[in-house]
C-alpha cells in the first residue's frame, strides 16, 4: 500500500534533545516518517543557534507522521510519556531551556482531547510526585532542523 493509499496523521512532540525523541519514535511500529525540528516559537525558519538562545520560543521537536490504521495515537502518546521526564520544566536531564520543554502540539481537535485526557490520566497515576508539566498547544508552524540533526543517533552509533 503507498502512502497515497494510506490515511496519514501528523503530530508534533517535544521531550528534550530531539535527537533521542526522533530515534525513539522511528522505533515504533506504524510510523511513517520522523522529522526533528522547531516549534512553537516566533522567528521564521530558525536555525540550531538561534534556537539554543532560548530567545525565539521554539522547542526542539519531532513532526511524526503516521497511519492510524497501523498505529494509535493513544501508542503514540504512551511512547512520548515513557521516553522523558515530563515533569521537568524547560529542561531534560542535562539539558536546560525552553527549547528541551515536553510540549505536544495538537494538528487536530481529536489530538488535543486524546492529549488532555492521557495527561490527566498519568498525573491521576501517582506515577510522579511533581505535577506533568507538558504543555499542550495548537500546532504552529513546523520547521525541519538542518540535515545533520536528522537520523542524528544513526549517523552517529550512538542510541
Amino acid at each position: 500500500m503507498s502512502e497515497n493509499e494510506q490515511q496519514v496523521e501528523t503530530v508534533t512532540f517535544g521531550a528534550g534533545c530531539f535527537w533521542g525523541v526522533e530515534a525513539a519514535f522511528r522505533e515504533v511500529p506504524g510510523i511513517l516518517e520522523v522529522t526533528s525540528g522547531y516549534c512553537g516559537g516566533s522567528v521564521p525558519n530558525p536555525s540550531y543557534e538561534q534556537v539554543c538562545t532560548d530567545r525565539t520560543g521554539h522547542a526542539e521537536v519531532v513532526e511524526v507522521r503516521f497511519d492510524p490504521k497501523r498505529v494509535s495515537y493513544q501508542r503514540l502518546l504512551d511512547a512520548f510519556w515513557e521516553m522523558h521526564d515530563p515533569t521537568q520544566e524547560n529542561r531534560q536531564g542535562p539539558d536546560v531551556g525552553g527549547q528541551y520543554r515536553s510540549v505536544i502540539f495538537n494538528h487536530t481537535p481529536e489530538q488535543k482531547a486524546a492529549a488532555e485526557a492521557s495527561k490527566a490520566a498519568l498525573g491521576a497515576s501517582g506515577r510522579y510526585r511533581k505535577p506533568i508539566a507538558t504543555a499542550i498547544e495548537p500546532a504552529a508552524p513546523f520547521y525541519p532542523a538542518e540535515a545533520y540533526h536528522q537520523r542524528y543517533f544513526e549517523k552517529h552509533g550512538a542510541h
